[in-house]
């Protein structure tokens, strides 16, 4: 076992190198005969990693155990030069996420269209639904949704500026909020007033949401809060901090949403 730094250490260095390099989980693990699950364990810094693994990781990712083992070892001066293309199409894909406002605006138009009928469907439910929406569409393609931001807090994921933007909905005229009460509980819905602009969805996103919608959009507000708790975006944010995108890639079934293909395990 390498000792010389934690287990974490090693796997942020391990990431950094991946990253930099322009390879996915899937294809690291395959080149060295690991299961993607193992790999990222081992990023997240949860298992360790033998002398073996570590030789053949080191020959993939070109660096010496010196390099990597240095106290002011850094990922990006050592492939300085190196896979420019595949860092820029990498650096492209981990951009910060940047609401798109007008389509956020549509996805939410057309959820509502789909599912403001169901009596379940109130805020709570309709945050979660975009939530997994905009971390599917990210696991699946690499690329942001929405480019909501979303914050862990108590009762789930949240996209930032929601609350500003159905205010300028509601102004004009495209939302309507309603108080129902469901189960005898007092509930918040909101309703479409007009239909959504689906030209500006690709049908590889509409696919997304509509899965979504399939496989959810019948759970009640606690179900549906409580399958976005175990989810690993939310286990690894702190509490109040923004959930990152990236952290899709860590899921396990049944979350993953992602066909990694068959996965050679130890």
């Amino acid at each position: 076992m390498i000792t010389k730094l934690s287990k974490k250490q090693i796997g942020q260095r391990i990431t950094e190198l991946r990253k930099i390099k322009g390879l996915s989980q899937e294809d690291l693990a395959s080149s060295v005969k690991i299961s993607r699950s193992s790999l990222a364990q081992i990023e997240l810094g949860n298992r360790g990693i033998d002398i073996l693994e570590f030789q053949k990781l080191s020959m993939k990712l070109e660096f010496s155990l010196d390099e990597f083992m240095s106290e002011n070892f850094n990922a990006n001066q050592h492939v300085e030069g190196k896979n420019e293309s595949k860092s820029k199409e990498h650096n492209e894909r981990i951009s910060e996420p940047t609401l798109q406002v007008e389509k956020f605006k549509n996805i939410l138009l057309y959820i509502l269209e789909r599912c403001a009928g169901k009596p379940n469907v109130g805020e709570t439910v309709l945050y979660k639904l975009l939530y997994f929406s905009d971390f599917n569409y990210y696991e699946l393609h690499e690329e942001h949704l929405t480019g909501a931001k979303y914050r862990k807090l108590p009762f789930g994921p949240v996209p930032q500026k929601l609350d500003t933007i159905i205010s300028q909905m509601i102004d004009k005229k495209q939302l309507q909020r309603v108080k129902t009460e469901y189960h005898g509980y007092q509930q918040t819905r909101l309703l479409p007033l007009e239909k959504p602009d689906l030209t500006r969805l690709k049908a590889s996103e509409k696919e997304v949401i509509d899965r979504v919608i399939e496989q959810m959009s019948d759970w009640s507000a606690a179900a549906i809060s409580d399958y976005s708790h175990k989810d690993m975006p939310w286990l690894a944010s702190k509490d109040g901090e923004e959930i990152n995108y990236e952290l899709a890639f860590y899921r396990e079934a049944p979350f993953s949403v992602r066909n990694y293909g068959e996965e050679n395990e130890e």
